[in-house]
C-alpha cells in the first residue's frame, strides 16, 4: 500500500525541508535536494535522519 496522497503532499526532508518523492517502488520517500531516503515501514514512513540512506542521483551522459 503506497503513501496517502494526502500525506504526501506535507512530508518534508527533516534534513532540508524539501519536500520528498515516492522511490524503490513506494518503499522509500526521497529527497529531492540531500538525497536522503528515508524508508517505508508497515506503510509508515520513518522521517528519521539517522534511519536515512543517501543515493546520489544517476549521472547524466553527456
Amino acid at each position: 500500500m503506497a503513501v496517502d496522497a494526502e500525506l504526501l503532499e506535507i512530508l518534508a526532508c527533516p534534513n532540508c525541508r524539501t519536500p520528498v518523492a515516492p522511490v524503490h517502488g513506494g518503499t522509500g520517500l526521497q529527497c529531492r535536494t540531500c538525497h536522503r531516503v528515508y524508508p517505508i515501514t508497515d506503510n509508515i514512513p520513518v522521517m528519521l535522519i539517522d534511519e536515512a540512506t543517501i543515493e546520489e542521483p544517476p549521472e547524466t551522459a553527456e
